[in-house]
Protein backbone atom coordinates (compact mmCIF):
# COMPACT_ATOMS: atom_id res chain seq x y z
CA UNK A 1 0.00 0.00 0.00
CA UNK A 2 1.50 3.32 -0.86
CA UNK A 3 1.19 6.13 1.71
CA UNK A 4 2.09 9.82 1.05
CA UNK A 5 3.60 9.99 4.74
CA UNK A 6 5.77 7.19 4.16
CA UNK A 7 3.95 4.91 6.96
CA UNK A 8 5.40 1.65 7.24
CA UNK A 9 2.40 0.34 9.40
CA UNK A 10 2.97 -1.80 12.82
CA UNK A 11 6.28 -3.45 11.31
CA UNK A 12 8.18 -0.37 10.66
CA UNK A 13 11.03 -0.14 13.77
CA UNK A 14 13.78 1.74 14.32
CA UNK A 15 14.39 5.06 16.17
CA UNK A 16 13.32 7.15 12.37
CA UNK A 17 10.18 4.88 12.07
CA UNK A 18 9.37 5.20 16.43
CA UNK A 19 9.70 9.15 16.24
CA UNK A 20 6.94 9.54 13.52
CA UNK A 21 4.40 6.59 13.78
CA UNK A 22 2.68 8.36 16.87
CA UNK A 23 1.78 11.54 15.42
CA UNK A 24 0.67 9.73 11.90
CA UNK A 25 -1.25 7.24 14.18
CA UNK A 26 -3.05 10.42 16.22
CA UNK A 27 -3.85 11.83 13.04
CA UNK A 28 -5.57 8.91 11.30
CA UNK A 29 -7.61 8.35 14.38
CA UNK A 30 -8.78 11.90 14.40
CA UNK A 31 -9.36 11.50 10.76
CA UNK A 32 -11.78 8.00 11.75
CA UNK A 33 -13.52 10.52 14.35
CA UNK A 34 -14.03 13.58 11.62
CA UNK A 35 -15.07 10.92 8.89
CA UNK A 36 -17.63 9.15 11.37
CA UNK A 37 -19.49 12.27 12.28
CA UNK A 38 -19.47 14.16 9.07
CA UNK A 39 -20.48 10.53 6.55
CA UNK A 40 -23.49 9.83 6.09
CA UNK A 41 -23.72 7.85 9.23
CA UNK A 42 -23.31 10.56 11.31
CA UNK A 43 -21.90 8.16 14.22
CA UNK A 44 -20.97 10.49 17.49
CA UNK A 45 -21.29 7.02 19.57
CA UNK A 46 -17.93 5.64 18.24
CA UNK A 47 -14.52 6.32 19.74
CA UNK A 48 -11.15 5.09 18.96
CA UNK A 49 -8.53 5.29 21.22
CA UNK A 50 -4.70 4.30 21.24
CA UNK A 51 -4.49 1.89 23.73
CA UNK A 52 -0.78 -0.21 24.07
CA UNK A 53 0.00 0.47 20.41
CA UNK A 54 -3.16 -0.76 19.03
CA UNK A 55 -6.41 1.32 18.39
CA UNK A 56 -9.18 0.46 20.57
CA UNK A 57 -12.88 1.03 18.64
CA UNK A 58 -15.54 1.78 21.09
CA UNK A 59 -19.41 2.39 21.39
CA UNK A 60 -22.87 2.20 21.07
CA UNK A 61 -24.46 2.17 17.58
CA UNK A 62 -28.22 2.41 17.01
CA UNK A 63 -28.23 -0.80 14.47
CA UNK A 64 -26.25 -3.35 12.72
CA UNK A 65 -25.98 -1.33 9.76
CA UNK A 66 -24.40 1.56 11.57
CA UNK A 67 -22.14 -0.88 12.96
CA UNK A 68 -20.69 -2.15 10.27
CA UNK A 69 -20.65 1.08 8.47
CA UNK A 70 -18.75 1.91 11.26
CA UNK A 71 -16.24 -1.05 10.90
CA UNK A 72 -15.64 -0.22 7.15
CA UNK A 73 -14.53 3.56 7.40
CA UNK A 74 -12.13 1.97 10.78
CA UNK A 75 -10.90 -0.16 8.75
CA UNK A 76 -10.31 2.20 5.68
CA UNK A 77 -8.60 4.94 7.68
CA UNK A 78 -6.84 2.82 9.95
CA UNK A 79 -5.46 0.18 7.19
CA UNK A 80 -2.40 -1.41 8.25
CA UNK A 81 -2.69 -1.11 12.30
CA UNK A 82 -3.70 -3.21 14.38
CA UNK A 83 -7.74 -2.40 15.63
CA UNK A 84 -9.67 -4.00 18.26
CA UNK A 85 -13.32 -3.37 17.99
CA UNK A 86 -15.77 -3.29 21.02
CA UNK A 87 -19.12 -1.92 19.27
CA UNK A 88 -21.95 -2.81 19.96
CA UNK A 89 -25.86 -2.14 18.96
CA UNK A 90 -28.07 -1.16 21.27
CA UNK A 91 -30.78 -3.05 22.19
CA UNK A 92 -34.16 -1.11 20.43
CA UNK A 93 -36.74 -3.75 20.63
CA UNK A 94 -39.81 -3.52 22.71
CA UNK A 95 -39.99 -5.09 25.72
CA UNK A 96 -41.78 -8.66 25.75
CA UNK A 97 -43.41 -7.72 29.42
CA UNK A 98 -44.30 -4.77 31.34
CA UNK A 99 -42.17 -3.08 33.95
CA UNK A 100 -43.33 -3.69 37.72
CA UNK A 101 -42.41 -0.97 39.97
Amino acid sequence: MSDPAGHQGPAASGPASAAGQPENVEYRVAHLHDRLAAEELGELGVRAEIRAGAIALTGTVPSARCRETALRIAREALAGLTVHTDVVVAETTRPDHAEEL
